[in-house]
C-alpha cells in the first residue's frame, strides 16, 4: 500500500487537531465522575500493573457495559473514559472499564488477550461487586473498537463464560483489516508481520458469540476508517442488528455521541439490553 496514504489516513490525531481539547474534556469530566459517582477502582484482573478495571455499579442494574478504550494499543487509559460511566449508570446499566497492556511491551495479540481476560474476571467477579451479568454488552472505541470485536471471535476454550449471556456488542472506529497498519509509522510499535496480520483478520474469523451488533463509525472520519467498519458490518452481516455512518462525527467526537442521551448512536446501545 502506498505509505503515504496509509499516513494520511490512519493519523487520527493529525485529522482532528481539536483532539487535545477532547482528551483536556474527558480527563476533566472522568475526575469528576470517579470523585462523585460510586464505583470500585482499580480491580485487579490479572498479574500485571496495567490488568485493572474500574466498576461503576448501577442501582437495580437491568445490565452491564463493557467500555474498552482506544489509543492505537499504545496509548491513553481506561482513567480518561470514567465519564462514559454516568449517563449509563443513569439510565440503569452497570458499567466496567478495563486497562490493559500496551505495545511495544506486549503485541496486540497480547493485549486481545487481556482484554478476554478482563471479560472473564467480570463474569467471575463481576456481581460481587455489585454488577448484574445477566446481560452484557462489550462496546469499545478506536483499538477497544476492535479488542470488543475480538473477544467476540475469541475461540470458545478462552471464554470462561457463557456465550449466550452476551447481549450484543458496539464496536466504534474500530480496526479489523490489519494488512493496511503494516505499512503505518506505529508498526515499529505494532511488530505487525504478514503471519500476524492473518492472525487477527476478523474479516476472516467466525464470532464465536452470536449477540446482536452495532458497527458504527463517523463520516467525518477518514475514508479508511469508515471503510474498516463496513468490512466487520459486511463479514459479520448475520448479526449486524446496525451498521451506522453517523453524519458531522469524526474519530474522537464518536465516544460523546456513544455516551450523550438522544443521541442515535447511544440509543441503538441501550436498545441492546
Amino acid at each position: 500500500m502506498d505509505r503515504d496514504f496509509v499516513e494520511r489516513e490512519y493519523n487520527n490525531r493529525a485529522l482532528v487537531p481539536a483532539h487535545p481539547e477532547y482528551f483536556a474534556r474527558w480527563e476533566r469530566d472522568s475526575a469528576y465522575v470517579r470523585s462523585t459517582l460510586p464505583g470500585r477502582l482499580d480491580l485487579a484482573y490479572g498479574p500485571d500493573a496495567r490488568h485493572r478495571l474500574d466498576i461503576f455499579p448501577a442501582p437495580a442494574a437491568r445490565g452491564t457495559l463493557v467500555f474498552i478504550h482506544g489509543g492505537y494499543w499504545r496509548s491513553l487509559d481506561k482513567d480518561m473514559f470514567s465519564w462514559i460511566a454516568a449517563p449509563f449508570v443513569a439510565a440503569g446499566i452497570g458499567v466496567a472499564l478495563p486497562r490493559y497492556r500496551l505495545c511495544p511491551a506486549v503485541t496486540i495479540e497480547g493485549v486481545v488477550d487481556d482484554a478476554v481476560a478482563a471479560v472473564n474476571w467480570l463474569f467471575a467477579n463481576g456481581p460481587a461487586h455489585g454488577l448484574p451479568m445477566e446481560r452484557v454488552v462489550l462496546s469499545g472505541h478506536s483499538a477497544g473498537g476492535h479488542l470488543a470485536a475480538a473477544v467476540f471471535a475469541a475461540p470458545r476454550a478462552a471464554l470462561a463464560f457463557d456465550p449466550a449471556r452476551i447481549a450484543g456488542g458496539v464496536p466504534m472506529s474500530g480496526v479489523y483489516d490489519f494488512e493496511p497498519l503494516r505499512h503505518f509509522a506505529f508498526n515499529s510499535d505494532f511488530c505487525l508481520d504478514p503471519a500476524a496480520v492473518a492472525r487477527l483478520d476478523l474479516a476472516g474469523r467466525e464470532p464465536t458469540i452470536r449477540a446482536p451488533l452495532v458497527v458504527a463509525a463517523g463520516a467525518d472520519e477518514s475514508s479508511e476508517f469508515r471503510r474498516q467498519s463496513k468490512v466487520l458490518a459486511d463479514a459479520w452481516r448475520a448479526q449486524v442488528k446496525a451498521s451506522l455512518l453517523l453524519p458531522g462525527v469524526d474519530h474522537f467526537s464518536i465516544v460523546d455521541a456513544f455516551a450523550e442521551r438522544g443521541q442515535a448512536l447511544h440509543e441503538a446501545a441501550l436498545a441492546l439490553f
